[in-house]
């Protein structure tokens, strides 16, 4: 009986859960000069992102504390989105350079933008 209630309760729990995910297509804007400059167009789907322009390669989304983007424009970028930012309309977004010389590169920004959700 015992396990059929943890069953029960570990089922409840797991449909409880919220999953936030990045889902739809957002403008994506570099800051330059403390001025917004939009680049491109990004459609997200669960765990994987598309630029509108076709010659820029599909990339991935790692979920965990912190929100990766993986394969951002070329493979030494990665985008790092803090958790809280994913249910606003505007995502504010920091880059970093995997060949940093940093330890951990996730430490080091070397540019940051936003991620505008189009209605």
């Amino acid at each position: 009986m015992k396990y059929f209630t943890l069953l029960i309760t570990l089922l409840s729990i797991s449909f409880i859960q919220n999953t936030d995910k990045l889902n739809g297509r957002y403008n994506y804007l570099i800051e330059d000069d403390n001025l917004y400059i939009q680049k491109d167009k990004i459609t997200f789907n669960d765990s994987v992102f598309a630029f509108d322009n076709k010659y820029v390669p599909k990339g991935k989304i790692s979920y965990g504390n912190v929100i990766l983007l993986d394969n951002f424009i070329n493979k030494d970028l990665i985008i790092s989105i803090p958790k809280d930012q994913i249910k606003k309309d505007t995502i504010l977004f920091y880059m970093h350079d995997k060949k940093s010389l940093v330890a951990n590169y996730l430490d080091e920004v070397v540019g940051k933008g936003k991620l505008i959700k189009i209605k």
